[in-house]
């Protein structure tokens, strides 16, 4: 009888052992045209197909949905308040706190502007985590993709239980993994969606302005974390409609750039144009955070994430926030620059930082380098 059950034994798991191979060797299952991480479509009809670019708008979680908005009357005022958020941060990336509102000083269009408050607070964040996953780079358990994934989910675990994140994933298209969400294993399930990427395409401008655009009119401090290489291949828009985009959604843009040591450990087999492409992207995703009042990081050692971590939470929370009445009253729709400066008020020159020993302490402003004016039909 024992002879007897070996074999059958044998014959199953042979079965099951070559149904994985053959499954290895297939590839995943499923549409060709399937875009990053896209889940099955749910429509009761099944030829229905979804249009590119019909994605949901994100929603901001002080915002009701617009059934449940009774009309209200419209009317109009002429005071306008602008606020901004400035971080002032050491040559490590600290913050420096304790600075008196009295040593602010902000410019708009080069004219001092009457600060009306400063204060200064932790609060909860909104944070959209746009993550490039394509074929171009992120192959499956290649370099990047797993640099890719611990950036991400390195970050994700950083995150304090009253922050609303999204995660966005793009390469063609962004795909919305999941909604702004407090619940960490929502975050977690859409993590655990950047498997295989699809498409060899990544539209970085599109994907980001894209996301900016839909919180823009998200409430409270709110942010996008971009983990990408910096290389945008097909999108719709050009590299200077998504500076002008970012700089009138006003969401700071912070960015982790992907691929620096496996950069230089390629350069010597590069050619000119490849290297002057990283350059470019390195320099574009420089500007995007400079001018939305958020900081880029190049980190080219897996050691330097936990402190790029802290640095992007520190300079998110511990934040100034800036309230004045612009003098320009006019509602024109124009782009207006904003200068943040600290200043001794009794010399009116820049002001001198030290550290406890006394010693002088270089220090960095990042604030938004200005806002878009409201039209007078706004």
């Amino acid at each position: 009888m024992r002879t007897r059950i070996v074999p059958a034994f044998c014959a199953l798991g042979i079965f099951v052992l070559t149904g994985i191979l053959i499954g290895q060797q297939q590839g995943p299952i499923g549409s060709p045209g399937s875009t990053v991480a896209k889940p099955r479509n749910k429509s009761a009809d099944p030829e229905k197909k979804e249009e590119p670019g019909d994605l949901p708008k994100i929603p901001s979680q002080y915002k009701k949905d617009k059934a449940e908005q009774t009309p209200s009357a419209t009317f109009t005022t002429d005071v306008d308040i602008v606020t901004v958020d400035v971080a002032v941060m050491d040559n490590k990336g600290h913050f420096i706190p304790g600075i008196p509102p009295g040593n602010f000083r902000i410019l708009e269009d080069n004219v001092p502007q009457q600060v009306k408050a400063v204060t200064n607070s932790e609060a909860p964040l909104t944070l959209a985590i746009v993550i490039e996953f394509s074929n171009r780079f992120q192959r499956l358990y290649g370099h990047t993709w797993f640099q890719t994934l611990q950036l991400a989910w390195g970050f994700a675990s950083t995150l304090k239980p009253t922050d609303y994140v999204a995660v966005v994933a793009y390469d063609m298209r962004p795909e919305i993994l999941t909604d702004f969400t407090t619940d960490r294993a929502k975050t977690q399930e859409a993590l655990q969606r950047l498997t295989i990427p699809a498409f060899s395409e990544a539209n970085l401008y599109d994907a980001l302005t894209d996301t900016a655009d839909r919180m823009s009119a998200i409430e409270g401090r709110k942010a996008i974390l971009l983990i990408a290489s910096g290389i945008d291949t097909f999108s719709k828009i050009t590299y200077d409609q998504a500076r002008k985009k970012l700089q009138e959604a006003a969401v700071p843009v912070y960015i982790v750039g992907l691929m620096q040591a496996l950069r230089e450990m390629m350069d010597p087999y590069m050619s000119g144009s490849s290297r002057m492409d990283f350059l470019q992207a390195d320099n574009a995703m420089r500007t995007f955070a400079k001018e939305t009042g958020g900081q880029a990081y190049f980190p080219r050692f897996e050691g330097e994430y936990g402190a790029i971590f802290q640095s992007i939470h520190e300079a998110l929370r511990n934040q100034y926030v800036l309230t004045y009445q612009p003098t320009n009253k006019a509602h024109d729709g124009t782009y207006r620059k904003i200068k943040v400066e600290l200043v001794n008020p009794a010399t009116n020159e820049p002001l001198a930082v030290k550290d406890e020993k006394g010693k002088p302490v270089k220090y960095t402003i990042v604030a938004k380098s200005g806002y878009k004016a409201p039209r007078a039909v706004e």
